[in-house]
């Protein structure tokens, strides 16, 4: 593990040198994923270091899928490489009843100012076991769709704030041009990519994974019928290479300019109203995430940051992931950078900035809307054994959805049929539920 994660550090961006990434001395060790609200954590990081002279900080920053992998090795084995580790509320709940991550709500309660109540409510419990937080968000975020509005005016479309995904569709082929994409999806392999997505559309086309006696579905009508229609799309109307495309790529291809719509993160909206960034500031509109059958169909996420049981470093760890996200984060993101770049979606307090909500007109209340309404309890039209929306909260998704998605992404490759891809999905599915079926 430690020679993996050196060989990482030694192509890319953000790590502190390439020797023993344990903490040595008072050195806290972060494992982050490489997204761009996290580079700007790192390049305000010598605030905190001024403050805290006592304290070096150490950044590993990976890809997402490498992230996800590393982090949970590295936690489960105990090893003790990392001080802080970037999470999710996939992890968190799972994690803090095996014993890996140490109880923040004990720091939170000593640490004057920090108000643990100010984070979203829907958010905070998805970080929670029994009560306590085992990791605090870094932001927050559901999806949506977001759209040009000025080429829709120009072209007379109506995007309404609810859409369905048939008139997405539609809007898809009348804008789609060889040098603009109708739509950017997620394509590339991963539980965390491709099938973010994915899994709301199933969902609200009345898709599930299992039903409540842990059988397997995916091969079901309606889970055909919602892959093949985002097969369909992201080949017809999509970018190039969508197989290869995930949250990065499209969010490139949207802020250059090449395509009319993309649906994803709510948390895109750092990127695509930072004038630094993005070629579509004061462009782009947002509407709910689009519906068949199920409404409010957007998901609930959040980066999050947690400390392993295995951390020797815990009281400087706690320091940093206080200073990270804080109420006095936000400001100083926003004095410094830009108000269009502050983590979005952690704490309720920021929606009440006057700052923040000029900088957050065209966004903020959809976003604050898709949070307040995404139900991780019931995500699906019919019952369901497990929770989450774009994930299945189980030890076993992990390895389930990064093999189901790579079916899923050679599909919209071309290189074999939807239906074949379920089916082989479908084997891999059962699998895991037999598991479920077999424990008493």
């Amino acid at each position: 593990m430690l020679a993996a994660v050196a060989a990482v550090c030694l192509t890319l961006t953000g790590c502190a040198g390439a020797g023993t990434l344990g903490s040595s001395g008072n050195t806290v060790t972060i494992a982050l994923v490489s997204n761009s609200q996290m580079s700007d954590a790192q390049r305000l990081a010598p605030h905190f270091e001024a403050a805290n002279p006592d304290i070096r900080l150490k950044f590993v920053t990976l890809s997402e899928n490498q992230a996800r992998a590393k982090i949970t090795a590295s936690t489960a084995m105990g090893g003790g490489e990392f001080d802080v580790v970037m999470i999710s509320n996939y992890e968190t709940p799972q994690w803090a009843a095996d014993g890996w991550l140490v109880n923040l709500s004990d720091y939170a309660r000593q640490t004057p100012g920090y108000d643990e109540d100010d984070f979203i409510p829907s958010i905070r419990e998805s970080l929670s076991y029994e009560g306590d937080m085992y990791a605090v968000p870094f932001y927050g975020e559901s999806s949506f769709l977001m759209y040009r509005k000025d080429l829709f005016e120009k072209s007379g479309i109506d995007m309404p704030h609810n859409p369905t995904w048939q008139q997405v569709a539609d809007a898809a082929a009348a804008l789609d041009t060889p040098d603009m994409a109708g739509i950017c999806l997620r394509g590339k392999p991963g539980w965390g990519e491709v099938l973010a997505p994915l899994d709301t559309v199933i969902n609200t086309f009345g898709g599930r994974w299992y039903d409540m006696d842990w059988n397997a579905q995916l091969d079901s009508p309606e889970v055909e019928e919602a892959v093949s229609f985002y097969v369909n799309l992201v080949r017809d109307h999509g970018e190039p290479g969508p197989a290869t495309s995930g949250f990065g790529e499209c969010a490139t291809q949207f802020a250059q300019g090449r395509a009319a719509m993309w649906y994803d993160a709510t948390s895109a909206v750092s990127v695509l109203e930072d004038p630094a960034q993005s070629n579509v500031v004061g462009k782009v509109g947002y509407a709910l995430a689009p519906t068949v059958v199920k409404a409010d169909a957007g998901w609930l996420y959040t980066w999050a940051l947690g400390i392993p049981a295995s951390s020797d470093n815990k009281d400087s760890a706690w320091k940093f992931i206080s200073w990270m996200t804080d109420k006095n984060y936000i400001r100083l993101v926003g004095e410094e950078l830009g108000w269009a770049r502050v983590p979005p979606g952690n704490r309720l307090s920021t929606y009440q900035i006057p700052e923040y909500q000029q900088a957050s007109e065209a966004f903020g209340q959809v976003t604050l809307e898709s949070l307040e309404n995404a139900d991780t309890q019931h995500p699906t039209v019919q019952p369901v054994p497990y929770t989450g929306v774009q994930f299945l909260a189980i030890p076993e998704f992990q390895d389930l959805g990064t093999r189901v998605s790579q079916q899923i992404s050679a599909a919209i490759a071309g290189q074999k049929s939807v239906k074949d891809a379920l089916a082989q999905a479908q084997k891999y599915a059962q699998v895991v539920g037999k598991t479920y079926q077999e424990k008493p």
